[in-house]
């Protein structure tokens, strides 16, 4: 076992070194290339300009991840949260529509009288 230790020392004495000095940057690394920098900045904002705009574009039109589902006209829907202080018709003791206010509960449905325009 330790000349499997004195080996397994051996090789780690010389591959640290090694690779400590493989890692330093030289005067190549240093040396700043404004040119070539300049050159891909350009080309990234050329090519990626018009997808942006319109990743932009649909995530503005998507309204924020609201899911919207149609509901053809005429069909009852069941509310799922409670609806406070909505505009109302109820008939009035004469039979006459008479405006009101009032909390539509949640599970409630909200269907269109058929044959009523409004």
């Amino acid at each position: 076992m330790q000349w499997m230790i004195a080996i397994l020392t051996a090789v780690l004495q010389v591959l640290v070194p090694w690779a400590a000095k493989r890692s330093q940057p030289t005067a190549e690394d240093a040396a700043p290339q404004d040119e070539l920098r300049k050159r891909l900045r350009d080309k990234i904002r050329k090519t990626w300009k018009v997808p942006l705009l319109l990743l932009a574009a649909m995530l503005l039109v998507s309204g924020c991840g609201a899911r919207t589902v149609y509901v053809p006209g005429g069909d009852p829907v069941r509310l799922r949260e409670t609806v406070r202080g909505v505009k109302v018709w109820v008939m009035g003791a004469d039979g006459q529509p008479v405006a009101g206010k009032m909390d539509i509960p949640e599970g409630w449905y909200a269907l269109p009288v058929p044959g009523n325009p409004n």
